[in-house]
């Protein structure tokens, strides 16, 4: 253990979740508008990214049983959750700062791209401020119940994506959230669907 209680392996995964942002320093201390609008893509991205990462955990260890890296990722998994996390506050940050004025941040919530945003931002606060052992203890299973909020947000969040410039990026949300849909699938055929020992086909 180091100094600061962490395991090694724990502060260099901190230290690859933070790479991402080091070319985003100087456009977001910058006076450059359109450099700082063109922020908007990295943090969404990022966000979306360490998500799935995060959400792919359960699945990864049902697939590959008895391999070490999955128990790794599923240890380290709030690390990531809470990673993906803070690129999307910077991610919403910084589309508040670009927008300019509550009138035209309003406005905007009609379009799909956008209200499935802000609703998927609004359910991963939450999460994101129980993400604790203390959190977890106190409130018990109510825990995991509200975790499970992490699904539907996450379909948000693909949502919000492929809808992005009228649907026209929607193979780049398509190719990230493949693996965890079909993760998903899979996890729901092992539990639910496959056949198994005494139970009726």
């Amino acid at each position: 253990m180091t100094l600061t209680g962490q395991k090694p392996s724990t502060l260099i995964l901190w230290a690859v979740l933070a790479l991402p942002v080091l070319p985003m320093i100087g456009p977001l201390l910058g006076n450059d508008p359109e450099a700082f609008h063109h922020l908007l893509r990295p943090t969404g991205e990022w966000a979306a990214r360490f998500m799935i990462i995060g959400m792919m955990a359960s699945g990864l260890m049902l697939l590959f049983k008895g391999k070490s890296w999955p128990r790794w990722l599923l240890h380290h998994r709030r690390d990531i959750e809470v990673a993906a996390f803070a690129y999307a506050a910077l991610h919403t940050l910084v589309y508040v700062i670009d927008r300019g004025s509550l009138d035209r941040i309003i406005d905007a919530l009609k379009h799909t791209e956008i209200w499935t945003g802000w609703l998927a931002f609004l359910i991963f606060v939450p999460l994101a401020l129980t993400s604790n052992d203390a959190a977890q203890r106190r409130m018990h299973g109510g825990w995991k119940l509200l975790q499970r909020a992490a699904y539907p947000a996450a379909v948000l969040v693909l949502i919000h994506w492929a809808a992005l410039h009228n649907w026209g990026s929607w193979q780049p949300a398509a190719v990230h959230f493949a693996p965890l849909v079909a993760l998903w699938a899979y996890r729901a055929w092992y539990w639910y669907l496959r056949e198994r020992p005494g139970r009726p086909a």
